[in-house]
């Protein structure tokens, strides 16, 4: 038998440049031919526990672009757990397909036995795409899944939480830079009404705030506008409005040159992940514009401090008191962007990476 030479593609280069780019301890390609289930779990950091982060399942253009965002996203649950002093690790996993269409009770029970084939170093949870019946579902896989519904113990929808910390966040901010925490009389523009941007607009429309809002979901802006009274914003021209604070709460990477261009707010505070297109150009270009950002992975991490709570046992008067420690978190964060003459995603990464580094000491002494 001749000797025969084994290529290795780009496209596998690739994934482990993007790998050691992220830093990430583990991938797993999850194919299911007679369900048509097509994920990827991401395992990026477990130093400070297991990785929990939701599934999200999302039409994506190409599996790059899939795996792109499943990478970001689990970094992100890195920095998030590791920011709000919970003892998690970081993780995500995407599905792809359209949620509406290719979702069905034998492709989410598939994912649960993968779930279950990494023993615990992987949490799953809801996320965009996905739902509480959803984990429903996996729970009768794996156990290692939380966000099941209050009937069956869990902490249910955990997207008020969400909202509730980034309206901390929010106010942290507006305390920063006005000297005062009130949104009252304040100019607010929500991209993104799904869940966790209608909870958001409740909170502002109830601190007295004039709330501007666009999606794509003409259902959603009808009750925002019936409930809340909220102006209906087309589109992109979201990014042209002149008011105190632009609240991304949709899908991430918003904030680049041109978007950034655009805005005329004194703070970005908002739900979505991964805001920043490219943190290290992104971050400083914000900063140079003057306006005040808010580290998305840090005000956006009340709904994984409430799975998280979920985890050790559901109570939730207990995530709510957590999450309300966001708002001296963006406090600290924003002294230490100032201190130290960095960006505040920069300021937000470093002490997050600081909390996994001292961890990895201790447990490395005797």
């Amino acid at each position: 038998m001749s000797d025969t030479i084994q290529t290795t593609t780009t496209t596998e280069l690739d994934m482990f440049a993007k790998l050691e780019k992220y830093d990430h301890e583990q991938v797993m390609i999850c194919n299911d031919n007679r369900t048509g289930l097509k994920a990827i779990i991401a395992i990026h950091n477990t130093i400070l526990g297991p990785g929990l982060g939701g599934t999200r399942m999302w039409s994506y253009k190409t599996e790059e672009d899939a795996v792109h965002d499943v990478l970001r996203l689990s970094r992100g649950m890195s920095y998030k757990a590791a920011i709000s002093g919970l003892n998690l690790g970081g993780a995500k996993a995407v599905i792809i397909g359209d949620p509406k269409t290719k979702k069905s009770e034998a492709l989410i029970r598939k994912f649960g036995r993968f779930v279950e084939n990494l023993g615990g170093k992987y949490i799953t949870a809801e996320d965009v795409g996905t739902t509480t019946v959803d984990m429903e579902y996996v729970s009768m896989e794996t156990k290692h899944v939380v966000g099941l519904p209050e009937s069956r113990g869990g902490g249910g929808d955990p997207s008020p939480v969400t909202a509730y910390g980034v309206y901390m966040g929010m106010k942290a901010s507006a305390k920063k830079l006005w000297g005062n925490d009130s949104l009252g009389g304040k100019t607010v523009a929500v991209q993104g009404v799904g869940k966790v941007g209608m909870n958001l607009v409740k909170l502002l429309h109830n601190d007295g705030a004039k709330i501007y809002v666009s999606d794509i979901n003409d259902d959603a802006l009808q009750l925002c506008y019936k409930e809340f009274g909220t102006i209906v914003v087309d589109g992109n021209d979201i990014f042209d409005l002149d008011v105190d604070v632009f609240a991304p709460c949709a899908l991430g990477a918003v904030l680049n040159t041109v978007n950034i261009n655009r805005l005329k707010c004194a703070i970005v505070a908002g739900a979505a992940n991964n805001q920043l297109e490219h943190e290290q150009q992104h971050g400083p270009m914000l900063a140079d514009k003057g306006i005040l950002y808010a580290p998305d992975f840090l005000i956006n991490a009340g709904g994984l401090i409430n799975v998280y709570s979920e985890y050790t046992g559901y109570h939730r008067d207990n995530a709510i008191r957590d999450t309300e420690k966001i708002y001296q978190t963006t406090l600290a964060i924003y002294k230490k962007s100032q201190d130290e003459g960095i960006h505040t995603q920069q300021a937000a990464v470093e002490m997050a990476e600081k909390r996994i580094h001292d961890i990895l000491m201790l447990r490395a002494t005797v």
